[in-house]
């Protein structure tokens, strides 16, 4: 008894994410089709369209989006705007948004930030901490598989490969990123995560209640509309 407003309500909950995602995908592909709407002659773009695909989105959403960012459709007035603060115990928070209104869009990262004791900094004073790097990530549960993609890795222009409990990382300069993923994919690996990231250089141990306050905060973070990521230079536990 019972079953069906909790069944009900999970669905809602998870139809709500979905369309939070969404959001986010489609506001990534809307701001890259500005730079080119044939994603063949644009990074950015042709990697925004993958992760839309691997989240099951249509592509006449897809369409609609690229012609929005590209003019077809009219202006779009959305810009990308990166925040960069400190959480607790110090660590370094770079927040990007897309947004059509960047005072609401400051106030609601500002607020997050305060309300966990973290603050805003100025823009530069964490960015130096983080490098933009290519990032794809497989599987690889033995000794040979790890060497195998590690060849095909460096043979495709990848910078490094790390390995550790069953699972590889391969790095790449973000002007490689779709080369080296192309060239894995031809050679018969898929990833289970692949994306541009800002990979911080060192990171900073965070435990107890300063590790439970900086997941509260990329949780409100990343719940707000107008933030696209959220990276940080943490290495935290897992939550409990």
């Amino acid at each position: 008894m019972g079953r069906g407003p909790s069944i009900e309500g999970r669905k809602n909950a998870e139809d709500a994410k979905r369309a939070k995602v969404f959001t986010k995908l489609i506001r990534e592909i809307t701001i890259a089709a500005r730079n080119g709407a044939d994603p063949a002659g644009n990074p950015r773009l042709r990697s925004a369209m993958d992760k839309a695909l691997s989240a099951n989105m249509t592509k006449d959403t897809m369409e609609r989006a690229i012609k929005r960012g590209s003019g077809a459709e009219g202006a779009d007035d959305m810009q990308e705007m990166r925040y960069e603060g400190y959480g607790p115990g110090g660590v370094a928070l770079i927040i990007d948004a897309m947004t059509d209104n960047p005072v609401r869009t400051v106030a609601e990262v500002r607020h997050a930030l305060s309300k966990n004791g973290g603050n805003l900094g100025t823009t530069g004073s964490v960015a130096f901490q983080f490098a933009r790097t290519g990032e794809l990530e497989f599987a690889t549960p033995d000794a040979a598989s790890e060497e195998k993609l590690m060849e095909a890795a460096l043979e495709a222009g990848a910078d490094d490969v790390q390995s550790a409990d069953g699972r590889s990382l391969v790095l790449s300069a973000p002007e490689s990123f779709e080369s080296v993923k192309q060239a894995l994919a031809a050679a018969g690996f898929s990833p289970m995560r692949a994306d541009v990231v800002m990979r911080p250089g060192n990171r900073v141990k965070v435990e107890g209640e300063n590790a439970e306050t900086l997941y509260d905060i990329i949780d409100w973070l990343e719940e707000l509309d107008d933030v696209q990521d959220v990276w940080h230079n943490a290495e935290l536990p897992p939550r409990g």
